[in-house]
């Protein structure tokens, strides 16, 4: 059988690794496959001068010689841009778009798509950051056929992976990247070597959905024991930032850890939530939380460079005492 032509459907960082890994495999002939062409998002206008900005999936096209399409909506237009490529199989990763029939039907054996959940676990967008947030203890990164609804296809490959509670949402990305595309080059290159689809198996369990995130649910609410803050900065890191405020100014806490050691003496036990207890040399700056305290390791006030917690501290006269985000639980602490 000749060669499939695969057309890759991906947008953010993760998703561009995933595709580089790809273009790799499938310079390998036994593999049975070849990139025909890239989907990705429009370019998007980032920073001071709002400049249009390509994805991390469109320039690594770009960097393969590629051809890559970025349309706004997958329409007439579009599917004669598809289709002009002819592609055997549609491969997506993290691309954000639902794809209608009349889309899928310009494939001949359908499509595949990377999901790092153990679906019907966490279908949608932001299914990493939910297995941080919810502090599982393993997570599934899944190989499924692509369906008319939302990651309700069947499951082709997965694999299993532990949570140590250390992950952050961009690292748990960069190994779904990793892993997940040597699970897609395995299921194209059967795909390859059979003819067919792998039919797969239907999903089983009752499903749970995830939503886009914005940047207001990334903000920190120091009434939260120190288990949950940990677990939301991770969630929140890198993109769009866990955050509090600093007397009415934003400030981006970009990690920490839970603080496990001893209190200096003589230190407020009746702290209310979010004030900046102390700083300790070998932790942090300590914040007082609902439960427990977080030990801050670095952080970014607006307008600034990100710090580590010796440096802002240095830098920062009269943040001890401080209350973030301004929230008094009423709660004496221990």
């Amino acid at each position: 059988m000749p060669r499939l032509k695969v057309l890759y459907a991906g947008s953010p960082a993760a998703a561009a690794r995933t595709l580089e890994l790809l273009i790799e495999y499938s310079a390998d002939a036994e593999c049975g496959f070849e990139i025909c062409g890239v989907l990705s998002n429009p370019p998007t206008a980032k920073g001071r001068h709002k400049t249009p900005t390509p994805t991390p999936v469109a320039l690594t096209a770009e960097k393969f010689g590629l051809t890559c399409l970025t349309p706004e909506h997958l329409n007439a237009e579009c599917r004669e841009q598809v289709s002009i490529l002819a592609p055997d199989i549609l491969v997506c990763f993290a691309y954000g778009h639902i794809f209608g029939p009349k889309f899928l039907s310009l494939f001949k054996f359908g499509g595949l798509n990377l999901h790092p959940s153990a679906l019907p676990k966490y279908r949608g967008c932001s299914p990493v950051n939910a297995a941080i947030l919810n502090r599982d203890t393993e997570t599934v990164f899944t190989v499924q056929t692509l369906s008319l609804a939302m990651d309700e296809g069947n499951i082709v490959r997965q694999k299993k992976i532990a949570l140590t509670g250390a992950e952050t949402a961009g690292s748990l990305l960069n190994a779904a990247a990793e892993d997940g595309a040597a699970l897609l080059c395995d299921a194209i290159s059967e795909i390859s070597r059979t003819g067919q689809l792998p039919a797969g198996t239907p999903q089983i369990g009752e499903a749970s959905y995830t939503t886009v995130i914005s940047k207001d649910d990334a903000q920190i609410d120091w009434t939260k024991s120190a288990e949950e803050i940990d677990a939301f900065v991770r969630a929140y890191s890198p993109e769009p930032c866990a955050w509090t405020t600093e007397n009415g100014s934003a400030l981006k806490i970009l990690a920490g850890k839970i603080f496990s050691g001893v209190r200096a003496a003589g230190a407020d036990e009746t702290a209310v939530c979010g004030t900046v207890l102390q700083f300790e040399k070998n932790a942090g700056i300590l914040v007082q939380c609902g439960g427990g305290i977080y030990a801050v390791t670095e952080l970014q006030r607006q307008g600034k460079n990100a710090a580590k917690a010796k440096d802002f501290i240095n830098g920062a006269r009269g943040f001890i005492n401080t209350v973030l985000g301004g929230q008094e639980c009423g709660i004496k602490k221990t």
